[in-house]
């Protein structure tokens, strides 16, 4: 029996480059970079100045960094929510500036920096019933936190499933990356020959996923389908990828026996691509494993958004979603002189392919590693169940 399908039918993202997923698209084809100098907070003491920050979101405001974020985003899209919606809240640090402010200059209760009172905050703005779970997996929280959604809905366990996701540039979050020497002084340059490490950004957004079913019951619109997923953890290093790459293929070929479906029909490939040295080489070794010389369009947007942390999963199958819509793989912004292990796979243009299948990727620290299926939604996936 084919196991429940599990749809897309709404999804919506915040990004340095702007308020919408169009926002986010065009300023991925246009080949800039929203990543600039920031005056947020002194940065003088830290490697860089620079990070992809979105516009007019203030430090001393009432809300929180992510919350100016989110207020807007869902009550937009809370007439799409229904209230039966199970609620993943996927994040690394939430609102850790409001716990900064505590420690600068003891205002406030550092209490309210607790994740779980963002997911009530999260759960009230939503409008949904449940009380929902938190999923914070470092780099990779929303891509483990959409593969949980996606798996929740085949099992038959929900049939609604509403994935949110947010994390912000704060001077903790920077001092930390600072502190293990991981930031380019300039910005990120993804599988580029001379790249020196990430640049920051901070980005929110959701997914609302359905039973395939319910979705056509409700006449929802199908924007695409999370077909499968895969995760492992290489237990390499605190903050270090295993360089030969092999935890992450092992989730990719995960993926692909839980689609039952063969390397050759995946069309392109969306990449983690930080920009660090060793994680940029990480992955072309795995997608060499997995998909061997058959070198197929991949691309990084980080080079674009920044590094979103916790929201790079999410807002990365958006942008895949966005992809498959247009037959468009879009360019990797700021690849300059492409790296030998990406040559032929990485390039600064846009390129168009007729796939209907992209893979995309998300490394973070601890070793985990996540691969996503994304379909369009017109494909059919036989799975392995």
């Amino acid at each position: 029996m084919s196991a429940v399908k599990a749809v897309v039918v709404a999804c919506n993202i915040v990004t340095a480059y702007g308020w919408g997923v169009d926002d986010c698209w065009q300023g991925l084809l246009s080949g800039k970079t929203a990543i600039n100098r920031f005056d947020r907070f002194s940065a003088k003491s830290f490697q860089t100045r620079n990070a992809a920050v979105i516009p007019n979101l203030k430090i001393d405001s009432k809300e929180s960094l992510v919350m100016q974020m989110l207020i807007p985003l869902l009550r937009q899209a809370s007439t799409a929510i229904p209230d039966d919606a199970f609620l993943i809240l996927a994040t690394t640090t939430g609102e850790i500036d409001t716990l900064e402010r505590y420690v600068l200059d003891s205002s406030g209760d550092p209490g309210d920096s607790r994740l779980d009172y963002l997911l009530k905050k999260v759960k009230t703005l939503s409008g949904v019933n449940d009380r929902g779970i938190i999923i914070s997996a470092a780099c990779a929280s929303s891509s483990a936190a959409v593969a949980q959604a996606a798996s929740m809905i085949h099992s038959g366990e929900h049939d609604c499933v509403l994935v949110i996701a947010c994390d912000c540039v704060s001077e903790f979050v920077m001092a930390g990356f600072s502190s293990l020497m991981a930031l380019d002084k300039d910005m990120a340059h993804p599988f580029d020959a001379n790249r020196k490490g990430l640049s920051l950004g901070e980005a929110a957004g959701f997914i609302l996923l359905m039973n395939k079913t319910r979705a056509i019951r409700e006449n929802r619109p199908i924007i695409g389908e999370i077909a499968a997923w895969g995760l492992t953890n290489d237990a390499n290093h605190m903050t270090g990828p295993s360089r030969d790459g092999k935890g992450l293929a092992l989730a990719i070929q995960k993926a692909l026996r839980l689609a039952d479906v063969s390397a050759s029909n995946v069309g392109c490939i969306s990449a983690h691509g930080t920009g660090t040295l060793y994680n940029d080489s990480m992955e072309m070794k795995a997608f060499k494993t997995v998909f061997g010389t058959r070198a197929l369009p991949t691309y990084s947007i980080k080079g674009g958004t920044g590094h979103t942390m916790g929201a790079a999963g999410l807002v990365e199958i958006v942008v895949a979603l966005q992809s498959l819509k247009k037959g468009i793989v879009p360019p990797t912004v700021n690849v300059r002189d492409v790296d030998d292990e990406a040559q032929g796979w990485v390039s600064s243009e846009s390129s168009v392919f007729d796939g209907a299948v992209t893979i995309t990727t998300n490394s973070g620290f601890g070793g985990i590693n996540a691969a996503l299926m994304v379909t369009n939604g017109r494909k059919e996936v036989k799975d392995a169940y």
